[in-house]
This record gives structure tokens, sequence and C-alpha cells, in this order.
């Protein structure tokens, strides 16, 4: 199984994990998380999978997400409106985001992605 991971080139935290990656000798799929936003599908799947709730797949730090004042809203929200709203753009999806071996990592840390790529 191949490892995917979704960034924003400009994202510093995302540079560095791709670096990380590439030092790690780690093969994976490179998804630009705004030329190729996620769907409803796949936002549903990795939630689930992940057991985080939807609010941890949120950019908090983004401004999208302070211009909205999602800060406030997101909790009197469904899961099917906030993955609704997360699949509407990228910016609003909190990244690096990593898959690999079935393991779903959101924001890049280091033990966290190499545990779950041995696993």
């Amino acid at each position: 199984m191949s490892s995917l991971f979704i960034e924003y080139p400009k994202c510093t935290t995302c540079q560095k994990a791709k670096k990380w990656l590439d030092e790690q000798g780690i093969s994976y799929e490179d998804r630009h998380i705004v030329e190729q936003n996620p769907t409803a599908e796949e936002l549903r799947s990795w939630i689930e999978g992940s057991g985080l709730p939807a609010k941890k797949f949120f950019n908090t730090s983004g401004l999208l997400y302070k211009s909205m004042k999602l800060k406030d809203k997101l909790a009197g929200m469904s899961l099917d409106e906030q993955i609704a709203l997360l699949a509407s753009n990228g910016m609003l999806v909190k990244r690096p985001i990593f898959i690999t071996n079935g393991k779903i990592c959101v924001g890049f840390k280091a033990d966290e992605w190499k545990a779950a790529h041995r696993s």
C-alpha cells in the first residue's frame, strides 16, 4: 500500500514534513490540498479512520477559518455540515496529512508518522 502525503507547498510545516519523508526514504504520492481538495467521502473516511473529532481536521490557524469565525460555529454544526465545509475549500483543512498503512496522521509529528509507517 502506498503512502499519501497531502500538503500545501507554501506551508512551512508541510515543507518540513516533506523533507523528513524524503530523508527517511519513504515513498509517497504527493497531493496539493487546494488543487485536489479532499472530497467529502475521503474526509469522512479519514475522520472515522483516525478516531479524531472532525474539529482536528480544520486548519484553525488559517486566515479563512478565522475570517469565517468557525471557532464559534463548529460546535453547533453536525458532522455532515463540518465535512461539507471542509470539502468546500482545501485551505480549511489542516495539513499536512499523511496516510500510510491505514493510519491517518493530521499535522506533522515525526514520531507519530514514523510509528504509523512502520506498523
